[in-house]
């Protein structure tokens, strides 16, 4: 008898890297700190969400899904740029993977214990801004009616607050 194919079944079937990322962004393989950059910043590249919403890391013609303990990426800093030639003000974020995007302003949120979120990677990921990234952007963060919001390029943004 012929066995049907089942793609849950694949996905549940992946088996763990061994690696965790902790809130900070730091990356463990077996309770050991991983520090090569490269091999990090490989598997950021490789990195993908699965059905379940685990992190899967697929190179090299393997599979594995990775521990987090909140988000796979975390914003380390940002930059406030202000009107040019070739762009409108902007937030430029530092991420965990050692990229620059530009912060999407409608993807902001707090989450559990006041911890701000965007999302990066054209939405795809969730990353939680540090205690200096967060202290950064409050500088533009502001409040109205029990709102809060940034104001950029003549439009209001409010941040809202939701549990993850």
């Amino acid at each position: 008898m012929r066995k049907e194919h089942d793609p849950e079944a694949e996905v549940t079937d992946i088996p763990p890297c061994l690696i965790f990322i902790d809130k900070e962004g730091r990356w463990f393989h077996k309770g050991a700190e991983m520090i090569h950059r490269e091999i990090i910043r490989l598997f950021y590249e490789h990195m993908s969400v699965d059905s379940l919403g685990r992190y899967v890391i697929e190179w090299a013609g393997e599979r594995c899904y990775v521990e987090v303990e909140d988000t796979p990426f975390v914003v380390r800093g940002i930059e406030y740029q202000a009107h040019s030639e070739d762009h409108e003000d902007r937030f430029m974020l530092f991420l965990s993977d050692d990229t620059q995007e530009q912060l999407k302003p409608d993807t902001l949120y707090v989450g559990k214990e006041n911890v701000l979120y965007c999302k990066v990677k054209d939405g795809r990921f969730p990353a939680r801004f540090l205690r200096p990234a967060y202290y950064q952007m409050a500088r533009y963060i502001l409040e109205e009616n029990g709102q809060f919001f940034i104001s950029l390029n003549g439009r209001k943004y409010v941040i809202p607050c939701r549990e993850q």
